[in-house]
């Protein structure tokens, strides 16, 4: 073999030695590229540190120290507070022994908070129940500054309230997120003033969503990072560090983080604090009605595929609810095209609409779906028949479990029923459906299904109607001495 062809034949191998080592390259990098996360390293967007959001917002963040002063309790009488002015000096120039000189001096007591600026003119955020009988308001900031601060205006019912800080000087101020779209795990950062320890940062995660605490018509975000005493008026930031939410409440059997923390969102913190800024206190929509939770058997006996909706079990007289229209056993589907989910659902959206708005209710009376217009009227104390009170778990009875007879004046008069409507319910056995869903005898049923009863013979009617619609259940309107609410009796058992 020649010189030329052992030099040629070397370069092809180098050639192809040259490409196959290159094809082993190419493959172990996409091999690098597609390797899975090692377990514990922190996926794209994850922050590693919420230094930055913290510096950012902390400026805005302060802490609220209150002093209370309540007069003292006068023997026989109690707290003077709660007696009229011009009562008052007249009862203490009454009392023996007792002159003004003799009282003794009113009881202060100290509370604290945290809050944050929503403006540079010094308007603040914080709880209503941080404020509330508030004699003197101090904020201090992070930097030991303190200024004296006073109540714009405060809303029991959502726990908030607006102060303003006493002084000309431009304020570094945040500002409540717009289209909050939180889920459940994303991130937030609390910021506040636990136990008086000043400004303190925590982070964690949201919890839940739509959290129903107790009977309030609203609903909280629930989240895990710590919130102690001390915290509540605080911020929850996003991480853009916008206000998603202010610290209202924590659940715990001592008073301290147990990781679970309730904040108000920032959708309604928003409206409420602007509306306390340019009225000084809230104005609230009312329909004028008693609702309760739609059942699945209620839903059943309509005829319909959900559980969702309100159902109207009362009408207030002169209401705005009454003047368009409105009758008991109507239930609520829509409120200007939008599903209404639930009582508290269709309380929380009237409340939040302003008076005077014209309000498209879509409903189900009779089977038949129709619609009324409704002028929103004002809330006022007269007006708080229509909160959610009337949501009773009382859901269903078995005809066979119920004796019914005839219902007297004595007994109309009783119960409150003003026609001559109603079948008493003389006596409920002992273990039936009736009996398990709170049937109680000397009650009235007043309707079944779309039918008046005025005897035993129309309950009968009434069921054996609902059995010839093919209907699940058949819904009864029970009259007690606390009122009326509707329920359902499942025909299918």
């Amino acid at each position: 073999m020649t010189i030329g062809k052992i030099t040629k034949n070397r370069a092809i191998i180098a050639l192809a030695s040259l490409a196959l080592v290159s094809s082993f390259s190419l493959l172990s990098a996409q091999a690098e590229q597609t390797k899975p996360p090692l377990s514990g390293m922190l996926r794209p967007g994850t922050p590693v540190s919420f230094a930055d959001l913290i510096e950012q917002v902390s400026p805005a963040v302060v802490s609220i120290n209150v002093i209370t002063r309540e007069e003292p309790a006068v023997p026989g009488v109690g707290n003077l507070d709660n007696i009229p002015e011009e009562f008052r000096e007249w009862l203490q120039r009454q009392m023996p022994g007792q002159n003004r000189r003799s009282q003794p001096a009113p009881r202060e007591g100290r509370s604290l908070g945290s809050g944050f600026l929503i403006s540079g003119d010094g308007h603040v955020v914080t709880n209503h129940h941080v404020i509330d009988k508030a004699y003197e308001i101090t904020v201090g900031f992070e930097d030991g500054k303190e200024f004296d601060a006073v109540l714009i205006g405060s809303d029991e019912r959502t726990d908030l309230a607006v102060l303003k800080i006493e002084s000309d000087q431009e304020f570094t101020h945040v500002n409540f997120a717009k289209d909050v779209k939180l889920r459940v795990g994303d991130w937030i950062v609390a910021v506040g003033n636990p136990f008086g320890l000043g400004g303190t940062a925590t982070a964690g995660i949201v919890s839940a969503t739509g959290r129903e605490i107790g009977r309030s018509a609203y609903d909280f975000l629930q989240v895990d990072a710590s919130i102690n005493r001390g915290n509540s008026g605080g911020p929850t930031f996003d991480l853009y560090g916008n206000v998603v939410g202010v610290n209202s409440q924590i659940l715990s059997p001592t008073g301290g983080n147990i990781g679970i923390g309730f904040a108000i969102p920032a959708r309604l913190a928003s409206k409420i604090t602007q509306e306390l800024i340019a009225k000084g206190s809230v104005t609230r929509g009312w329909l004028g009605v008693q609702v309760q939770r739609v059942t699945q058997d209620i839903a059943d006996s309509e005829g319909l595929s959900d559980s969702k909706g309100a159902l109207v079990a009362d009408v207030v007289d002169d209401s705005p609810a009454k003047k368009a229209g409105f009758k008991d056993g109507d239930i609520i589907l829509k409120l200007d095209g939008v599903v209404i989910e639930d009582q508290r659902d269709l309380t929380r959206r009237v409340g939040e609409m302003f008076v005077g708005h014209s309000a498209k209710f879509s409903i189900l009376r009779d089977g038949r779906k129709k619609n009324l217009n409704v002028k929103i009227g004002k809330r006022d104390d007269a007006a708080e028949a229509e909160t959610p009170d009337t949501d009773q778990e009382r859901d269903e009875a078995d005809e066979f479990g119920l004796r019914l007879g005839s219902l007297n004046d004595e007994g109309r008069e009783r119960l409150g029923i003003e026609d001559d409507r109603g079948v008493l319910i003389v006596s409920v056995d002992p273990g039936s459906q009736a009996a398990r869903k709170g049937f109680r005898k000397g009650d009235a049923i007043v309707a079944a299904g779309d039918l008046d009863l005025f005897s035993a013979d129309d309950f009968e009617k009434a069921v054996a109607t609902a059995r010839k619609k093919n209907l699940k259940a058949v819904r009864l309107l029970v009259r007690t001495q606390g009122g009326q609410t509707y329920t359902a009796l499942r025909l299918d058992k």
